[in-house]
């Protein structure tokens, strides 16, 4: 079920001040990127993503496939870092990003 904007404008002010957790770079999205975004977003649920690609329009649609494949809803995406929400199936309350 797709966020409510009003869902998103409050997930964009708790990234606010998160740091990136997973960094794609010149590689794409190999296995070991897609496991640790796996891990990060069950983990911490709302994250965000650090892209080392020059080019924007291959940069959005790496943004596009990644949430995709790993069932995340975009939430912002701004130059070369990319908000990402997916809602853990147990969210543990001192890892989580939004239980906090």
């Amino acid at each position: 079920m797709p966020l409510t904007a009003d869902r998103k404008k409050a997930l964009r002010s708790l990234g606010h001040n998160l740091k990136p957790v997973v960094t794609v770079a010149g590689n794409g999205l190999s296995e070991g990127v897609m496991e640790e975004l796996e891990r990060a977003l069950e983990d911490h649920e709302l994250i965000k993503v650090k892209l080392m690609i020059a080019d924007r329009e291959v940069r959005h649609q790496v943004v596009g496939e990644l949430c995709e494949k790993s069932s995340a809803e975009l939430i912002q995406e701004i130059g070369k870092i990319a908000l990402i929400y997916r809602a853990a199936q147990k969210p543990d309350v001192r890892k989580s990003n939004l239980l906090r």
